[in-house]
C-alpha cells in the first residue's frame, strides 16, 4: 500500500501543487526568493567565520551568531515540521547549491563552459532536492534502486530522480509570478 503523499507521475505532482497553491499553504514565488536569501545568509556566516579567523577578531563570531539566528528564523518559514535530519539536510543542500553556483560562475568566467555547466546542473539538482524534501514530495522509504537512471519500472526516459525532480521544480516554481 502506497503512502497518500507519494507521487506516481507528473500529472499527480502538478495536481498536488495546484492544491497547495489553492489552499494558500505555500507562496512558492516568495519561498523561492526566501530560499535564495537563506543561501546568502549561510554564505555570510561562512565569511564572518573566515574573517574572524584571518583577523583574529572575535567580534566577527558575534556577528556570525546574529546572522545564524536570522537564518534559522527564516529557514523555519520553509522547513516546517522537519523529521529526522531534514532541517540540517535542508540547510546543507542550500549551502552546497550556492557554492556550486559560485564555482560554476567562476569556471564560466574562465571560459570553461563544460565544467561550469556541470557545476550549474549539480547546483540545480541539490536545489531541486531541497524543494522535493520540503514540499514533502520525497519519501525516502519508497526510493529503491531499479536502474541507474530510472525512477521506477514505468520510467521510460531514465533521466534519474534528480533530473525528474529538476523538471518538476521548473514547472512549479515560476519566480515571475507576482
Amino acid at each position: 500500500m502506497e503512502k497518500e503523499n507519494s507521487i506516481k507521475n507528473i500529472d499527480e505532482f502538478i495536481q498536488k501543487i495546484d492544491k497547495i497553491k489553492k489552499l494558500d499553504k505555500m507562496d512558492l514565488s516568495s519561498d523561492q526568493d526566501l530560499s535564495i536569501a537563506i543561501m546568502n545568509l549561510v554564505s555570510i556566516e561562512e565569511h564572518f567565520f573566515f574573517t574572524a579567523q584571518k583577523t583574529n577578531q572575535p567580534k566577527y563570531f558575534n556577528l556570525l551568531q546574529e546572522v545564524r539566528a536570522m537564518r534559522g528564523e527564516l529557514l523555519k518559514k520553509i522547513v516546517k515540521d522537519p523529521e529526522g535530519e531534514v532541517w540540517c539536510i535542508s540547510k546543507h543542500l542550500l549551502a552546497a547549491s550556492m557554492r556550486l553556483m559560485e564555482v560554476g560562475t567562476k569556471q564560466n568566467k574562465l571560459g570553461k563552459k563544460d565544467e561550469a555547466y556541470d557545476f550549474f546542473n549539480k547546483a540545480y539538482d541539490l536545489y531541486s532536492l531541497f524543494w522535493g524534501l520540503n514540499m514533502k514530495l520525497i519519501d525516502a522509504k519508497n526510493i529503491k534502486k531499479i536502474d541507474e537512471n530510472a525512477l521506477n519500472i514505468h520510467d521510460t526516459e531514465k533521466r534519474g530522480f534528480m533530473g525528474k525532480l529538476g523538471e518538476l521544480v521548473k514547472k512549479v516554481l515560476d519566480c515571475c509570478i507576482e
